[in-house]
């Protein structure tokens, strides 16, 4: 959703053991972006594009579904949880792989297997053969975001992260969009067979420019110690899931994103339609185009949000925390609110405000960018990732329990959201300390070594090292 995002990006940043001298040569050199690397990017992108299509066309027909497979609410919830579980379970596994082969190799994998999980769902007969293909669906859509992060990273220069992520966030959305307009309507007009495996069809058309014009990097800027890590013996996995959990910026950025994203995961991707149609009295019409306003709002506040944190890192966990509050705001008025249904203003309101949740989960992946350096950039996107969509996964389920407990009581169940809420920002207070302390500290350490690779000559500076390297404009201590 992916969902989402502020990127796994850019100039690497080692541990205290060897981060100074890792981050020089990485600045000396830093990708310059231009018109090959858009290219590239944007296939990524619309590998990613198709697979939020396909994770949230079941948003828009949940209802349908419940009908077609003869299911109550936690079993069509099953489908949702099912998928997020995968998609979850795959995040660190995904992000080894793309740190030991590649993004291209990764994508394409992930593009047959969300393209075979959307035409199984299609033609599945029950309910059990169903939830298999959508295990398969999610297994190959959690393959999708962090390559296309990585791609980011590879392509672009550092600055440029957090910007990259929140424009593939907001191609994501457009998919989310593609859903609810055109999907929705093409599902109630044609039937199920025919409107999910014809956008299956958009799954094979972006394995062809994949397949034939993705590269992983430009020439030249193969991540440091990418060559070794392919022919490593065995401790490879252990050593780079143990590395990056230890900095505490992977651990606030997986808890960012764990508190941020998932109030309008869980709207956009099951809940939302039966809540503002049965809960709220709407007819599927104006509750699609609320769903419709979320994925506007997200839109345009993802560029917002990606400006702003590019341009001052110290504006993360204000933005962070400042969505979490409003968020919970929006949602107890409308729970509380005294009538039986909410007034449209307010739903209207909290719409919009849901639109921001995903721009302010991307900030999770700004807190573990510059905490990883370049070769584990993967693996600590994949941690970051598994946040919110555990917490969306674990809201899906206790929802879906709720409303067959209490008779179909949407306030009861949706209160389940404040409960997750303040897990997420109790870990984001406890951890946001030593994150920051320990970004300034490495900070501080590029200066030195600029400083030092600067005072000497020119035979004995490293290779690939410049002599004034620009300063480090996203570290917070620039900020």
């Amino acid at each position: 959703m992916s969902q989402a995002a502020a990127a796994a990006a850019g100039a690497p940043a080692g541990g205290a053991e060897g981060g100074a001298e890792g981050a020089a040569a990485g600045e000396a050199k830093d990708p310059v972006g231009g018109r090959r690397a858009v290219l590239v990017w944007s296939i990524g992108v619309a590998v990613y594009f198709v697979a939020v299509i396909f994770r949230t066309s079941l948003g828009v027909a949940g209802l349908e579904a419940a009908d077609r497979f003869h299911v109550n609410a936690s079993a069509l919830s099953t489908f949702s949880l099912l998928q997020l579980l995968v998609y979850a379970g795959m995040q660190i596994p995904v992000g080894l792989m793309v740190d030991r082969l590649g993004t291209k190799k990764v994508l394409t994998l992930g593009a047959v297997l969300f393209t075979a999980g959307q035409i199984g769902f299609a033609l599945s007969p029950s309910y059990g053969m169903a939830l298999a293909a959508r295990a398969l669906l999610g297994c190959g859509d959690a393959m999708t975001f962090i390559s296309v992060l990585r791609l980011g990273t590879r392509w672009f220069p550092a600055h440029r992260a957090p910007l990259m992520a929140q424009l593939a966030g907001l191609v994501g959305m457009a998919g989310n969009l593609v859903s609810t307009l055109v999907l929705a309507p093409v599902l109630h007009g044609v039937g199920w067979v025919p409107a999910f495996a014809g956008s299956a069809v958009a799954g094979l058309i972006v394995l062809v420019p994949l397949v034939l014009f993705l590269r992983d990097h430009p020439e030249g800027h193969e991540p440091a110690r990418a060559a070794a890590g392919r022919s490593a013996a065995g401790g490879f996995v252990r050593r780079q899931i143990a590395d990056s959990w230890r900095e505490p910026g992977t651990r606030l950025g997986l808890w960012v994103h764990f508190t941020t994203q998932f109030p309008a995961m869980v709207f956009l991707l099951l809940w939302g339609m039966p809540f503002l149609v049965e809960a709220q009295g709407l007819s599927r019409t104006t509750a699609g185009g609320l769903l419709t306003l979320v994925v506007a709002s997200n839109m345009a506040v993802g560029l917002v949000y990606g400006q702003v944190v590019g341009r001052r890192q110290s504006s993360r966990i204000p933005l962070a925390l400042g969505t979490v509050a409003v968020t919970a705001l929006l949602w107890g008025s409308v729970l509380a609110y005294p009538g039986d249904h909410a007034p449209m203003w307010l739903l209207i309101a909290l719409c919009l405000v849901l639109g921001t949740c995903g721009p302010a989960s991307m900030i999770g992946f700004d807190f573990a960018r510059p905490a990883n350096p370049a070769e584990r950039q993967g693996t600590a996107s994949g941690i970051t990732n598994m946040g919110g969509f555990v917490a969306s996964m674990t809201t899906l389920l206790v929802v879906g329990l709720l409303l067959d407990a209490t008779g179909d009581n949407y306030r009861i169940a949706f209160s389940s959201v404040f409960v997750l809420e303040v897990v997420g920002l109790t870990q984001i207070l406890r951890l946001r300390g030593r994150a920051l302390t320990r970004e300034r500290e490495r900070a501080l350490d590029r200066d030195r070594e600029r400083v030092r690779i600067a005072s000497l000559p020119a035979q004995g500076r490293p290779a690939g090292a410049v002599a004034g390297a620009a300063p480090d404009t996203t570290s917070p201590a620039r900020a």
